[in-house]
């Protein structure tokens, strides 16, 4: 600047570049809150009982202590029943205690749906809340549902015929094979219609091992809670699951 003969900036101004350097601050790192980390633990416990299902093992408190970190003891209690929560409301599993003398527990499937098509596919994710959905809408529509109705109800969470879902796989074979050969559903046409349609009913096996009245009384308690956190932290339990965490 001396050399092209300007003078030299007054020593009270500044340049752009100064200015900004004098402004800019280091921004302010957020630190994650209490809830937030609860909510990874959750997810962590919720992959870890998934894959003692899988395997057929009971669990202890001991271990999933070890799970969520021994430094969260306290808050064991709370990660624990939102962890139950998820699974009975993700995948339609109920964590029970079967010895409070050592804190042994074991996953059993709701209302005693038990099948092979709950755990068919390739990673084994149970499926029960689906068929729990399916036997509900089916009850609503006065004990069959068209096809296309059902589609449409299963779409408002994702779940569309020929797209392979996180959780259920490929939705249209496991309804429309899967459990229609396990006695579970009934898929069959519309009578009289041209072109053909097609509806769902309840099977066989879905008559001797559970009721109208259960079905209803266990979705109440469902309708009680809050679904959508539940669904989002199950993607990342299925994730967690799958790379064996």
């Amino acid at each position: 600047m001396s050399a092209s003969g300007q003078g030299e900036p007054d020593q009270g101004s500044s340049s752009p570049d100064e200015e900004g350097l004098s402004t800019w601050e280091e921004p302010e790192v957020t630190q994650p809150s209490l809830q937030d980390k609860l909510h990874v633990k959750v997810a962590d416990l919720v992959a870890f009982l998934l894959l003692k299902y899988r395997n057929k093992q009971p669990t202890h408190q001991a271990e999933m202590l070890e799970i969520v970190s021994k430094d969260y003891r306290d808050d064991f209690p709370v990660i624990l029943g939102k962890a139950s929560e998820c699974m009975r409301l993700v995948f339609g599993m109920d964590v029970k205690e079967v010895d409070p003398s050592d804190h042994s527990y074991i996953l059993v499937t709701v209302l005693g749906l038990t099948c092979d098509g709950m755990l068919s596919g390739e990673h084994g994710m149970p499926k029960t809340s689906l068929l729990v959905l399916l036997l509900r809408l089916i009850l609503l529509g006065d004990d069959c549902d068209p096809e296309g109705e059902v589609w449409e109800a299963l779409g408002v969470m994702g779940v569309y015929a020929g797209k392979e879902h996180i959780i259920y796989g490929e939705p249209r074979e496991l309804l429309t094979k899967v459990w229609v050969q396990e006695g579970y559903l009934e898929y069959r046409q519309v009578p009289g219609s041209s072109p053909a349609r097609y509806e769902f009913l309840w099977g066989p096996r879905a008559h001797a091992k559970t009721s109208k009245l259960q079905v209803l009384e266990y979705l109440l308690r469902v309708n009680c809670r809050q679904p959508g956190s539940s669904l989002i932290l199950s993607e990342g339990a299925v994730s967690n699951e799958e790379e064996g965490v």
